[in-house]
C-alpha cells in the first residue's frame, strides 16, 4: 500500500520535467491502471488512489463472495474471505489490496518509461495551452534550425516553425540569432503542437506599429486597413480619433524615428503612410502614391475606378509586377484601371463638329451653325420638322444632311472603338497581377529619412 519508494522515484522524473505534484499524481494513477491492463487484461473492477503528500499508492481491486470461483479477477470464495472478515456471506462485496511491489521489478520499469511518455504528452499539451493563448502576439526567440521550406526557433522547451511561406522574401537567418515574429497559430497534431510563427503576415506589421507609436496601442489613431507584400512594400491607412493629433505624423514620429524602427525590423520595407477619408476619390489618390493621378473616374457601385495618369507616371503608377496598384486597390477595397492620358484623351475625342463631316458642304453648317447647332448629336437630337424650318434648307436637303451625319457617328465610333480597345491593351488594371507571379524582391531597398518626411508632408498638404 505505502510505497515511498516508488513515489520518490517518479517525482524524481516529474521534477527534471517541471511537472506540477498534483498533475504528477494523475499521471501514476494512469501508470498504474495501464500495469493493471497489462497483467490482468482489464481495469473494470480496479481503483488506483495516489497520495502524493503521504507518499502513498493503494490499488483495490473489487470482488464478489461466492461459494464456488469461477472467474478469479471478479470472484472470491467464502472461505478466503473470511479469513480477513469472518463476517461476509455469500454475495457480499469483497475489497482486495494490491501492494504495488506485486507488479514486480519489469513491470516497475515499464511503468517509468510509461510515466516519461505520460510527461512528455503533458508538457506538450501545456505548451499548446501556453502558446494557444498567446496567438496575434508578437514573440522573441532564437533560430535553432534552418531547413529549406521553413525555419525553427526555441523559446525555452518550445519549438517554433516559421514556414518559408512566412518569412520575409530576401531575408537571411543565422542559427542563434535572435528575432522577432507574431504567433500565428497553434495547433495539437497527434506528434505534440505545432506552433506557427510569420514575419510575413500583416498582422505582424500591424503590431510592430502598435510597439512603436503609443497612439495607435491606446486607440488614438486607428490602422484602418494594410495591403502588404512583405520586404517590399505596404500601405497602412490611419485615422485620429482626436483632432488633434495628426495620424501620420504621429506614425512617422520626430525625423521618422517611428517609421524608420519599423522599417529597418522589416527588411528595409517600404511604408506608405494613409490618412483616411471618407471620400473615395481622395483616398484612391492617396493610395495610389508615389504616382498621383491626373484624373480619377469612380464607379461606386461596381467598386471600380479608373486613374488617369501623365505618361511619364504610368510606370511608378504601376509599380513593379504591377505592386503599386494592387496593393492600392486592395488597401482601399477598389479596383483601380491604370491608363496614360494620351490614350485616355485619344477615347475621349466624340464630339464631332459639323464642319469636320465630309459630304457637308459649307453653305449647309453655317446654317446650322447659324441656330446654335454646331456638333453631330446636337443636329440628330433636333426634330427634322425643325431642321426644315431652317431659311435656306429643304425637306429633302436636310434628310441627305442626317444620313451624311449618321453615316459620320457610326464611323467615328468605329473609331473610338478600335482606339479604347488599343489603350486597354496598354493600360494596367489591379485584377491582372497575381502577388503569386513576383519574383524575388530586391534585398537592399532605400528607405531615407527624406522619403519619410516627403511623403508626410505631401499627406499633410492633401
Amino acid at each position: 500500500m505505502i510505497n515511498r519508494e516508488i513515489i520518490e522515484a517518479f517525482s524524481q522524473i516529474a521534477r527534471e520535467k517541471n511537472v506540477d505534484r498534483s498533475e504528477l499524481g494523475e499521471i501514476i494513477e494512469q501508470v498504474f491502471l495501464s500495469l493493471i491492463e497489462k497483467k490482468y487484461q482489464t481495469t473494470e473492477n480496479f481503483d488506483v488512489i495516489v497520495n502524493m503528500d503521504k507518499g502513498e499508492i493503494e490499488i483495490y481491486q473489487h470482488k464478489v463472495i461466492v461459494e464456488e470461483v469461477t472467474d478469479p479477477l471478479t470472484e472470491i470464495s467464502l472461505e478466503e474471505a473470511r479469513i480477513l472478515e469472518p463476517d461476509l456471506e455469500i454475495g457480499d462485496p469483497y475489497v482486495e489490496i494490491i501492494d504495488p511491489v506485486s507488479f514486480g521489478r519489469r513491470l516497475i520499469s515499464h511503468a517509468k518509461q510509461i510515466l516519461n511518455q505520460q510527461i512528455l504528452r503533458v508538457e506538450k499539451t501545456a505548451i499548446y495551452e501556453e502558446y494557444s493563448k498567446k496567438t496575434g502576439q508578437i514573440i522573441i526567440g532564437d533560430v535553432h534550425q534552418i531547413r529549406r521550406d521553413a525555419i525553427f526557433i526555441n523559446i525555452g522547451k518550445a519549438e517554433l516553425k516559421m514556414p518559408r511561406e512566412e518569412q520575409i522574401p530576401g531575408e537571411r537567418y543565422r542559427r542563434g540569432e535572435s528575432i522577432k515574429s507574431i504567433l500565428k497559430e497553434a495547433l495539437l497534431g497527434t506528434t505534440g503542437p505545432e506552433i506557427i510563427v510569420s514575419r510575413a503576415d500583416p498582422l505582424f506589421l500591424i503590431k510592430l506599429f502598435e510597439n512603436e507609436v503609443p497612439e495607435i496601442y491606446d486607440k488614438t489613431i486607428e490602422i484602418k486597413k494594410v495591403a502588404r507584400h512583405p520586404g517590399d512594400r505596404s500601405k497602412v491607412i490611419v485615422e485620429s480619433n482626436d483632432r488633434r493629433i495628426d495620424a501620420v505624423g504621429a506614425c512617422v514620429g520626430i525625423k521618422g524615428s517611428r517609421i524608420q524602427a519599423i522599417v529597418r525590423e522589416l527588411n528595409n520595407e517600404k511604408i506608405d503612410i494613409i490618412n483616411n477619408s471618407s471620400e473615395p476619390e481622395i483616398l484612391i489618390t492617396r493610395a495610389l502614391s508615389p504616382a498621383k493621378p491626373y484624373m480619377l473616374e469612380i464607379d461606386e457601385e461596381k467598386k471600380t475606378a479608373l486613374a488617369i495618369f501623365d505618361d511619364g507616371e504610368i510606370s511608378v503608377a504601376i509599380g513593379k509586377m504591377g505592386q503599386n496598384i494592387r496593393l492600392a486597390s486592395e488597401v482601399t477595397g477598389y479596383t483601380i484601371d491604370a491608363i496614360k492620358k494620351s490614350d485616355y484623351e485619344l477615347t475621349e475625342s466624340e464630339t464631332i463638329y459639323l464642319e469636320e463631316i465630309k459630304g457637308l458642304t459649307e453653305h449647309n453648317w453655317k446654317l446650322l451653325y447659324s441656330v446654335g447647332i454646331e456638333t453631330a448629336e446636337e443636329l440628330l437630337n433636333t426634330s427634322q420638322e425643325e431642321l426644315v424650318s431652317i431659311k435656306g434648307l429643304g425637306a429633302k436637303t436636310v434628310e441627305k444632311i442626317i444620313a451624311v451625319v449618321e453615316v459620320a457617328v457610326e464611323n467615328r465610333k468605329a473609331e473610338i472603338e478600335a482606339a479604347r480597345e488599343a489603350a486597354q491593351s496598354e493600360a494596367a488594371s489591379s485584377e491582372d497581377y497575381d502577388e503569386s507571379e513576383d519574383g524575388e524582391t530586391e534585398e537592399d531597398i532605400e528607405f531615407s529619412e527624406g522619403d519619410i518626411i516627403d511623403d508626410t508632408v505631401q499627406e499633410q498638404n492633401e
